[in-house]
C-alpha cells in the first residue's frame, strides 16, 4: 500500500555520516549552527528585499511594470540557481562548502549595493551576485537540516517548521530596521546593514562550525583542491554574468524562465526514469506537491510587489491600537508582518505536528497543502474587502495585519512544508538535486508573480490620487483569492487520487 507521508522517511545514510549526530545534544547544536547562519542570511536578503522595489520606483524612477518585472527576474534567478548549487554540493563540492561559499558571495553582493552610487551597472552586478550566492546557499542549508534529522523521520516536519520559524527572526528584524535606516540615512546605508548581517553570520559559523563535523554530503569529507576551487570560481563568475544580462535586458527573462521550466521538466523526467521502481511513487507525489508550492509562490511574490506598492499608496500608515495608541509604519515595514506572523504561528503548528505524529490521526501533507490554499484565499479576500472601509482611498492598517496573518498561515502549510516534501518522498542520494528543482519551480512562480502584480500597475506620469489607485489593487486581490480556491480544489483532487491508489495497492 502507499505509505503515509508522515511515516515515509528518507533512506538511511552511511553510519559515518550520522554517528556524531545520534545524540540529542549533538543534534541540537548542529541544528543551531545551521539556523544561526540561515537567520543572518535571511536578515541580509529580506532587508534588501523589503526595499528593492521601492528603491527602483522611488530612488531610480522606474515604472511599476519595470520594477515588478526586474524584481521578478531576480527572484527567478535567486530560486533557480539552487538547482546548480544542489547538484554541485551532491556531486562535487559538498553541502557545507557550498553553503559557506554562498554566504561569502552574498556578503560581497550586499557590500556592492552599499556603495554610494546609483549606476545601474553596479546595481545589476550586485543583484547578480546575490542570485549566485543564494544559489549556493539556499538548497544546502536546508539539506543540512534534513541530514541532521534523517535518522528520526518523525521529527522532520517539526524540525523544518521550527527552522522556518527561526529564520524569520532575522527577516523580521531586517524588515523593520532597514526601512528606518533608509528613512534616516538613505538607501545605501540600509543596504550596508544587510551586508553587516551576513558578516555576523559568517563569524558565528566560524565559531560553531565544529558542530557540523560528520553532517553533509560525501563530497564534504574529501579535500577541496585547486581544481574544485577554480571550478567554483569560474562557474560563479559565469552565472553572475548571465544573471546580470537577464537583469539588464529584462525582456530576456521570459525566454529564460521558459527555458528553465523546460529544463526542470526534463531533469525531473530523467530522475524519474532512472529511479528504482519503489522510489517512483514518492517522486511522483513530490512532483505534484512541488507544483502546488509553486502556485503558492505566485501569491507570495505579491508581498514585495503589489502589496508593498498598495501599502505605499492606499494603506493608512497609522496602526491604531485600543487605548488610543498608534504605531506609524513605513510602507516597506508592512512586509515584516509576514515573518512576525510566522513566528507567532509556528510553535503551535510544530507542537501540533509532533502530537499528531505520535498518534493515528496525523494529516497527510496533501491535506495540509489544501488547508494552506484556503488560508491564502481568505487572506486575499480580506485585502479585497478592505476597500469597503476605505477613507479617501486609504484602508485601515488592521486589514493588512489580518490579511498577512492568513497568508502567513498558508505559507507555513505550503512553503514551510515544501522542504519536508523533499525530505519525506525523495531518496537521500537525490535530495540536493531535488531541493534545487523545488527552488527552481519556486523561482519560475515568483517571476510569474511579478507579471501578475502588473495587473495593478500604476503608469508613470501625473501622480494619481489614492481613490484612483485603489480599485486596481482590490480587483487583483479578489482574483488572487479565486485562484487560491482553485489551488485548494487541485489539492483535494490529488489527495483523493493518492487515497484511491493506496486502496488499489492493498492486497486482496
Amino acid at each position: 500500500m502507499l505509505m503515509n507521508p508522515q511515516t515515509l522517511g528518507p533512506s538511511t545514510p552511511p553510519q559515518s555520516q550520522t554517528q556524531s549526530q545520534t545524540q540529542p545534544a549533538g543534534q541540537r547544536r548542529a541544528f543551531a549552527t545551521v539556523f544561526m547562519i540561515e537567520l543572518w542570511e535571511r536578515f541580509g536578503f529580506y532587508g534588501m528585499a523589503a526595499l528593492m522595489v521601492l528603491y527602483m520606483v522611488q530612488g531610480l524612477g522606474y515604472a511599476d511594470e519595470r520594477a515588478n518585472l526586474s524584481w521578478g527576474a531576480l527572484s527567478a534567478l535567486v530560486y533557480a540557481l539552487p538547482v546548480l548549487g544542489g547538484w554541485a554540493a551532491d556531486r562535487w563540492l559538498g553541502t557545507r562548502r557550498c553553503m559557506l561559499a554562498g554566504a561569502v558571495v552574498l556578503a560581497v553582493g550586499y557590500g556592492l549595493l552599499a556603495l554610494p552610487s546609483r549606476r545601474l551597472e553596479l546595481l545589476f552586478a550586485s543583484l547578480a551576485l546575490i542570485a549566485v550566492g543564494n544559489g549556493l546557499f539556499k538548497p544546502n542549508a536546508a539539506n543540512l537540516v534534513r541530514r541532521i534529522y534523517e535518522s528520526e523521520p518523525a521529527r522532520i516536519d517539526s524540525a523544518f517548521t521550527v527552522y522556518y520559524m527561526a529564520v524569520n527572526i532575522g527577516s523580521t528584524a531586517s524588515m523593520l530596521a532597514t526601512p528606518w535606516v533608509r528613512e534616516v540615512w538613505g538607501w545605501h546605508a540600509a543596504f550596508a546593514l544587510s551586508c553587516a548581517g551576513l558578516l555576523l553570520g559568517l563569524a558565528n559559523y566560524r565559531w560553531m562550525r565544529d558542530a557540523l563535523q560528520g553532517v553533509g554530503s560525501p563530497a564534504d569529507a574529501g579535500p577541496l583542491g585547486a581544481r574544485r576551487a577554480a571550478g567554483l570560481l569560474v562557474g560563479g563568475v559565469l552565472a553572475a554574468a548571465m544573471g546580470a544580462m537577464v537583469l539588464v535586458h529584462v525582456e530576456l527573462a521570459d525566454w529564460g524562465v521558459a527555458a528553465l521550466g523546460i529544463g526542470v521538466f526534463v531533469a525531473y523526467g530523467v530522475v524519474l526514469g532512472r529511479a528504482h521502481a519503489h522510489e517512483r511513487p514518492g517522486l511522483l507525489t513530490a512532483g505534484a506537491l512541488v507544483l502546488e508550492v509553486g502556485l503558492y509562490f505566485v501569491f507570495y511574490q505579491q508581498m514585495s510587489t503589489s502589496l508593498t506598492l498598495f501599502a505605499l499608496r492606499n494603506v493608512d500608515a497609522e496602526l491604531r491600537i485600543p487605548g488610543g495608541l498608534a504605531l506609524h509604519l513605513l510602507p516597506a515595514q508592512f512586509q515584516a508582518l509576514n515573518p512576525i506572523w510566522i513566528m507567532v504561528l509556528s510553535p503551535g503548528l510544530a507542537w501540533l505536528y509532533t502530537r499528531l505524529a505520535r498518534g493515528p490521526g496525523d494529516l497527510p501533507l496533501e491535506a495540509k497543502f489544501a488547508l494552506g490554499f484556503v488560508a491564502v484565499a481568505a487572506g486575499f479576500g480580506v485585502f479585497a474587502a478592505s476597500g469597503l472601509a476605505a477613507v479617501d482611498g486609504r484602508v485601515p492598517a488592521w486589514f493588512v495585519v489580518a490579511g498577512y496573518g492568513l497568508i502567513s498561515l498558508g505559507e507555513l502549510l505550503l512553503s514551510g512544508l515544501g522542504l519536508a516534501v523533499i525530505a519525506r518522498h525523495v531518496p537521500a542520494r537525490l535530495s540536493g538535486l531535488l531541493m534545487g528543482v523545488f527552488f527552481a519551480v519556486s523561482g519560475i512562480s515568483m517571476y510569474l508573480g511579478g507579471l501578475v502584480a502588473n495587473v495593478a500597475r500604476v503608469p508613470l506620469g501625473p501622480q494619481l490620487s489614492a481613490q484612483q489607485t485603489l480599485p486596481p489593487y482590490l480587483h487583483l486581490f479578489g482574483r488572487l483569492a479565486l485562484v487560491s480556491l482553485a489551488g485548494f480544489a487541485l489539492s483535494m483532487l490529488l489527495l483523493g487520487a493518492l487515497r484511491l491508489a493506496a486502496v488499489r495497492r492493498r492486497p486482496g
